[in-house]
């Protein structure tokens, strides 16, 4: 890990200006989170960060910390509650410096798996009264002074500016989210409209066709058969319509449950909704910005809907892997296949367009291998943050 600054409130200066730079490049809560706490973790040479932002529980909504692997977090258990010191810097908005965080009569333990601290540093994330988050750091690395913290009062000075700086960062990237959870309501209402317009229609048209048949059955048995393959015909349109509707509509869960998992569940939902034989493998794949992972899911799924509706698969194989500091997706078919210079001069893109235009949007690049009789295959690669 670099060192934290070295020469003086001028270089430390230097660090929290070089730590906003950081922090305005990123749009996305967690991202900020993230860059807050490897900010502070450097800006200070602490050997742990961490920050939480509270719930309104007792507990906390999200949690970052520095300095722990993730085997460590995972034996360390359960997210931690507000109380102790985390419990004063949240509730009064003072700022701590402590010799010994274990001496302090406000400390209650922590679990076995805990890594050992003793100096401490804490202050409040605050946007005028509202406590947004504790960001806390523990063990500087340095001489410290018998009886005293390796904190210093200059150190204290220049969390205390980043902080300032992290508060409206975090409020900016609630204001995004919320902007983006607005966009996608209203991008979900104008779906329902267009599916109730196309399906009504549909729907419409099935009602006629049916009456029509009814009516030939006794004295043109010919054309009543003819406008059942019809209503065959509209059936199958209708139930495609809703098929595509529903999969622009469900929510891809993507902060909640990752990249991985979500498309885990979607492949094996299209393998339990289709003949076709679709299977799901990752390899060593890391969390990545919330733009790459939207940008891999939605190829992702353009992909296995051309090789489900239009190539006639009878096997679809999605497998995401590690790819340098990001993530190779490929989607592979046995189906028609296709002559992919000859769709394009025919205007019939099969979402390769939107494809493409996703993955150069995230700084990716996407390939293309088919021919007719040969199946596809969709690769997309992108870079990590």
């Amino acid at each position: 890990m670099t060192k934290g600054p070295g020469g003086g409130a001028g270089a430390g200066l230097a660090w929290v200006s070089s730590a906003l730079l950081a922090m305005s490049r990123h749009l996305e809560v967690r991202d900020v989170l993230k860059t807050i706490v490897v900010s502070a973790r450097e800006l200070l040479n602490a050997e742990y960060a961490a920050l939480g932002v509270p719930d309104d529980h007792g507990g906390f909504a999200q949690f970052v910390v520095g300095g722990v692997s993730d085997e460590q977090w995972k034996a360390i258990g359960p997210l931690p509650r507000q109380h102790g010191i985390l419990a004063a810097m949240l509730k009064d908005a003072t700022p701590q410096r402590l010799a010994d965080v274990r001496q302090d009569p406000r400390f209650e333990g922590w679990p076995t798996a805990h890594p050992d601290m003793s100096d401490f540093i804490g202050l409040p994330i605050a946007d005028g009264d509202e406590v947004l988050g504790a960001l806390f750091l523990a063990n500087k690395r340095c001489p410290k002074p018998d009886g005293g913290c390796g904190f210093t009062a200059e150190d204290e000075e220049l969390l205390s500016i980043l902080a300032q700086h992290a508060a409206i960062a975090l409020t900016n990237a609630r204001l995004y989210e919320r902007s983006r959870e607005l966009t996608i309501a209203g991008e979900r209402a104008r779906l329902a409209h267009e599916l109730h317009d196309a399906v009504s229609q549909k729907l419409f048209s099935l009602r006629l066709t049916t009456q029509a048949a009814a009516a030939l059955v006794d004295r043109d048995p010919v054309r009543a058969k003819d406008e059942l393959h019809r209503i065959a015909v509209l059936a199958a349109e209708a139930a495609d319509e809703l098929r595509s509707a529903v999969v622009e509509l469900r929510p891809a869960a993507l902060d909640e449950d990752g990249l991985v998992a979500t498309l885990r569940t979607q492949v094996q939902v299209l393998d339990r909704a289709h003949s076709a034989r679709v299977t799901f493998a990752s390899h060593g794949v890391r969390a990545l910005p919330a733009a790459q992972e939207e940008a891999l899911l939605r190829v992702a799924q353009e992909a296995l809907h051309n090789a489900l509706r239009h190539a006639d698969a009878g096997q679809v194989d999605v497998t995401l892997s590690r790819y340098g500091h990001g993530a190779r997706l490929r989607v592979a078919d046995d189906g028609g296949g296709f002559d992919p210079s000859a769709v394009r001069r025919a205007g019939r893109h099969l979402g390769l367009v939107s494809m493409r235009d996703r993955a150069s949007g995230v700084g990716g690049s996407l390939t293309v291998e088919s021919a007719p009789g040969k199946g596809a295959v969709i690769e997309m690669e992108v870079p990590g943050g």
